[in-house]
């Protein structure tokens, strides 16, 4: 195979606990790849065991980056995401490295291939003032306050999304526009012309649910609920990505003493099983160019990509 014919980098998509990582891993061993995370729950150091990151065993079979790199303290954007993969592909190309992008956020994968709207930094005292205005305010008031000063940005996002409508409400606050205003203009993505093999895993829905299930109760006997302690120690801000990890509202409530730990388990297990069916949802509507596959066929879909 000609160098310009064959495929750059292998991005895996899936639902949660639909054997991603794993899949990435073989296929890292066998091609020789760096393994590069696209999961936004991953990138934070605080919850390894809670978000299934790698373990060190895992991470050392092959080289593995962007995984538990930031501080949960830290609101980790997609921008901010798009451009420490940029950096991190740009230096594996440089040493005529190819990637595995492997992960279930799908902004993260759009960032990527797509690129992203051209939306200015926002200044960290900005952002701090819109924050503290924020605090203790209902959801659905900072949405209203969101619709009325960017009506296309309030019809687009959720009530209860309250991240978002804070970015929103923060960009309006640093530039005096709308955030819709700058989706004519985009920067390009750091995998944007490039030859991919791109996959999303369709598990069958029944076994996901029941994979989910296992897997988070295997969570909780490997410290999973050390780990949310350990979080609630820091008194963090309630809003960071960090504080709505799946599976970390109900364990918070019941170190709280509010629920028990059983209710917090099946919370945080419902929580997972409704998060794998709206990312299936989402990559079918948004990402066509993700080839569905079963997961036991994945592996010889790309490995024939890698080497056809």
């Amino acid at each position: 195979m000609k160098t310009s014919d064959r495929v750059e980098a292998v991005l895996i998509a899936g639902p949660t606990a639909s054997g991603k990582s794993a899949l990435a891993l073989r296929l890292a061993r066998e091609h020789g790849l760096a393994v590069v995370n696209a999961d936004s729950m991953q990138v934070y150091r605080d919850l390894r065991v809670l978000t299934a990151r790698p373990s060190p065993a895992e991470e050392g079979e092959a080289p593995h980056r962007l995984f538990g790199e930031i501080d949960g303290a830290v609101n980790f954007s997609v921008g901010r995401y798009a451009e420490a993969a940029r950096s991190v592909l740009a230096g594996l190309a440089e040493r005529g490295e190819r990637a595995i992008l492997v992960g279930g956020t799908g902004l993260y994968f759009r960032a990527l291939t797509e690129g992203l709207s051209d939306i200015p930094a926002v200044p960290e005292a900005v952002r701090d003032r819109v924050r503290a205005e924020a605090d203790g305010r209902p959801t659905p008031d900072l949405h209203a306050q969101l619709a009325r000063a960017d009506p296309e940005s309030g019809a687009r996002l959720r009530p209860s999304d309250r991240q978002r409508i804070l970015r929103a409400l923060e960009v309006v606050a640093a530039t005096g526009r709308s955030v819709s205003s700058f989706h004519h203009s985009r920067v390009p993505g750091p995998l944007a012309g490039r030859r991919l093999a791109a996959v999303f895993l369709e598990p069958d829905r029944a076994e996901l649910r029941a994979r989910i299930d296992r897997r988070f109760e295997g969570m909780m006997a490997a410290g999973g609920l050390d780990e949310v302690a350990r979080l609630a120690d820091r008194g963090l801000d309630p809003a960071l990505p960090i504080m709505r990890a799946h599976g970390v509202p109900g364990l918070l409530a019941h170190l709280r003493g509010e629920i028990s730990l059983a209710e917090a388990v099946a919370r945080g297990q419902a929580d997972t099983r409704a998060y794998a069916k709206r990312q299936a949802t989402w990559f079918r509507g948004q990402m066509p160019d993700f080839v569905p596959v079963p997961p036991e066929a994945a592996y010889g879909h790309l490995r024939a990509a890698l080497t056809g």
